[in-house]
This record gives structure tokens, C-alpha cells and sequence, in this order.
């Protein structure tokens, strides 16, 4: 089943897959478990589609702007869709995750959010990655280009095997790179980096203006 449901994944064109255990988010915070969220969930399925390695050349605030929503709204189908034929053929329970927004968490004064379930976090139990120091999901074949999305199931899978650590050692890129000081420790100040990376333009459209912590990484690209 396991094997199946990872070709169900990838048939709907995600570039990676990788299975999780419930088990394995025993040390997160009970609010944003899994099993928080859904009470039979069994195991955690997460996947990911790489953006193109173009968009790390460029400083187009536009373009990566506007294809990192439209990568989000892919990986939602992508997840939506997977639900129905895992239902449909393993006979089994499948609930998609919003990848990004909506969410409920927000603390206004820090502008600090995050989502349902921390798809990183869950990325690395499934295997697909490890945490670099600008806290964004490092994979060997795809580097940090992926946008991640995860459906839970209610069947109980066996986790895939974990990826050590792949960040630099003493590389300082990203850190020393942030315009606004906001990375340290494998952490991020949420409002620093949002205060200098998120505009509009006159007539409305949004922009990302930074996405330097990306493109200064040299796994940016990954290293297969």
C-alpha cells in the first residue's frame, strides 16, 4: 500500500514523496499534530514540487511572486486529487492539507503565523529533507526549491528512512546575506522578514521583494 499510494502521489506530478508515521511528531506541540488535526490519522504522506532553477537568477519580484502562488495552488490539487484516488482505491481514509493558507494562528503585534501542520518539520520525518539554517527544507535532488503539501491517512505506514544533515557546516550565506538581520539559529524573526519581503505594487499586485536566504544557498540547486 505504501508503494502504491507514493506512485498515487507522483502520478499527479509531484516530484517527491516521502511517508511518515504518526508516531514520529510525538515531540510536537499537541495543538499541531497530525493527530490533532485528525483524530484517526495513522500516518503522514508528504510531497513536493520543485520550482524552476531559473527563478533563483533572477530578480524579477514579479515573476516569483506570482509563481510561488501558483505552485501552492498546484500542490493543493495535487493533494485534493490524491485524497479522492487513495480513497477510491486503497479503501482507505485520505485528508488533504492546505499547504500554506488559510490557517488560524496569527499574533498580530509580531506578525507571526503558521499553518496547520509544519510541512518542514513533517518533510524531514518523512525523509525528503533536513532543516537549513535559514530554516528552509534542504532536499539532495531539489535543494530548497521545493513547495511542500502533505495529506493524512488512517492507515498505519512505516516512516521512510530519515536524511541527515545536509546544511554546510559553517556556511553563513543566508545568515549574513538577510537585508533585515532576521535569521539566527535556525530561526527567523516573522516580522523582520515579512516587513522586507512582501509588497504591492500601485495597482495592487503582490511582490516578493527578497528570497535571498534561497538564492545565495549553494544546495539552492541541490547537489545530484
Amino acid at each position: 500500500m505504501k508503494e502504491r499510494i507514493r506512485k498515487i502521489i507522483l502520478d499527479q506530478g509531484a516530484d517527491i514523496c516521502g511517508i511518515a508515521n504518526v508516531s514520529g511528531f510525538s515531540d510536537i506541540d499537541k495543538e499541531y499534530r497530525p493527530d490533532t488535526i485528525w483524530n484517526s490519522c495513522k500516518s503522514v504522506i508528504v510531497f513536493g514540487i520543485a520550482l524552476p532553477k531559473s527563478f533563483y537568477d533572477i530578480q524579477s519580484r514579479l515573476i516569483y511572486a506570482h509563481f510561488i502562488t501558483i505552485a501552492k495552488q498546484n500542490v493543493d490539487e495535487i493533494s485534493f486529487k490524491a485524497a479522492v484516488e487513495i480513497e477510491r482505491s486503497e479503501r482507505i481514509k485520505a485528508l488533504p492539507l492546505p499547504c500554506d493558507d488559510p490557517y488560524e494562528y496569527w499574533q498580530a503585534e509580531k506578525m507571526e503565523g503558521h499553518g496547520l501542520l509544519s510541512m518542514k518539520h513533517a518533510a524531514v520525518l518523512a525523509g525528503i529533507g533536513s532543516i537549513g539554517k535559514n530554516t528552509l527544507l534542504i532536499n539532495k535532488k531539489f535543494g530548497n526549491r521545493l513547495t511542500l503539501g502533505a495529506l493524512l491517512v488512517d492507515s498505519p505506514l512505516d516512516s521512510d528512512e530519515l536524511i541527515g544533515e545536509l546544511c554546510i557546516p559553517g556556511c553563513r550565506l543566508c545568515i549574513d546575506s538577510c537585508p533585515s538581520g532576521a535569521i539566527s539559529n535556525k530561526t527567523v524573526n516573522q516580522k523582520k522578514c515579512r516587513l522586507t519581503t512582501y509588497k504591492t505594487t500601485e495597482r495592487g499586485f503582490d511582490t516578493i521583494e527578497c528570497y535571498k536566504c534561497r538564492s545565495v544557498c549553494p544546495l539552492r540547486y541541490g547537489n545530484e
